[in-house]
């Protein structure tokens, strides 16, 4: 489906013109090694730089975790790699065996390193071993893309993605917390699986994905709203959303909360959690002959607010 067949008319507020800023992914610092035992005497221990190098695999340059292995002249390697030398020392091409570093390892559970989103404010200490567990889940870790109409491999925090979508994706920036698109398709029946649009609203200080797209569910072609907020998914859950269709003195409604951009655009739409509108039932709503597809989606974003006494949520509708 090309987008060039569908009109979005907006009723939003109206667009937004966000001051240009330089849109370079800051590149993350390599963190500097702190020993365990702080009562170890300043000269005995090797400098952090020194034990991060010792520790980097000079094939993958990634941080080596056990088993390290290591050849007859004591030049070390990741276990990944070694499959992958064919069993020969990258450094002197030597018959690599099965050598393991003890040493080495020994020397890595010592130590406890910053996350390396340390950079990005994140102001956590680990122990070498759970320091990746932790990075997988760090809250400070970079954003994708959330533009689904490529394979966009962009990363960043929030402020960067914003200019990214505006600048590189030229997608339409709303501000207001209400919206009032009309989505216009020639030919409904040629459905392929295809994003339809994509929408950034600003409201109540954080930015909103709103998802259109048509797609095939089994053997039946649908078309499905839905929105995800930018930014994790434990502030996501102080948002609700409403998307209304309807047509021919006939409406759906649904309502739920944004998913967050950590998931991707795929899990969301697979999980079918949105506004999802059957082909039949849609050319009902648009009326007429049947031939041409005119969806009008209306819809609103608002806040939960905890009230301290009962912990129930209610609405606040101001943006």
């Amino acid at each position: 489906m090309e987008l060039d067949h569908i009109e979005c008319i907006s009723s939003s507020d109206g667009i937004q013109e966000e001051e240009e800023t330089t849109t370079t992914v800051a590149r993350l610092q390599r963190p500097l090694l702190k020993p365990h035992n702080t009562n170890i005497s300043s000269s005995t221990p090797p400098a952090p730089s020194s034990v991060h190098e010792l520790l980097e695999c000079p094939v993958c340059t990634n941080s080596m975790y056990p088993p390290i292995h290591q050849c007859h002249n004591g030049h070390t390697l990741c276990s990944t790699c070694k499959s992958r030398v064919h069993n020969r020392c990258p450094t002197c091409r030597q018959e690599l065996g099965d050598i393991r570093c003890l040493a080495l390892e020994k020397v890595a559970e010592s130590l406890e390193l910053p996350c390396k989103y340390c950079s990005l404010g994140c102001p956590e200490i680990f122990p070498y071993y759970s320091k990746l567990k932790h990075e997988a889940q760090c809250n400070f870790r970079p954003y994708s893309c959330p533009y689904a109409g490529s394979e966009c491999s962009a990363v960043g925090d929030i402020a960067f993605l914003v200019g990214h979508l505006k600048d590189d994706h030229k997608v339409d920036m709303h501000t207001g917390s209400t919206f009032n698109h009309r989505y216009v398709k020639s030919n409904p029946r040629e459905v392929e699986n295809a994003t339809w649009m994509l929408t950034v609203f600003h409201c109540f200080g954080h930015y909103f994905c709103l998802h259109f797209e048509a797609f095939q569910l089994g053997m039946a072609p649908v078309y499905m709203a839905f929105l995800r907020f930018m930014g994790d998914e434990s502030e996501a859950r102080n948002f609700s959303y409403s998307l209304e269709v309807g047509g021919n003195g006939r409406k759906l409604i649904w309502e739920g909360t944004p998913r967050s951009i950590r998931d991707s655009h795929r899990k969301v739409r697979d999980s079918h959690d949105g506004l999802i509108i059957q082909r039949n039932m849609a050319l009902f709503f648009s009326g007429g002959d049947r031939k041409e597809l005119k969806l009008r989606v209306t819809g609103r974003i608002w806040k939960e607010q905890q009230i301290p006494e009962n912990g129930a949520c209610v609405p606040n509708l101001s943006s």
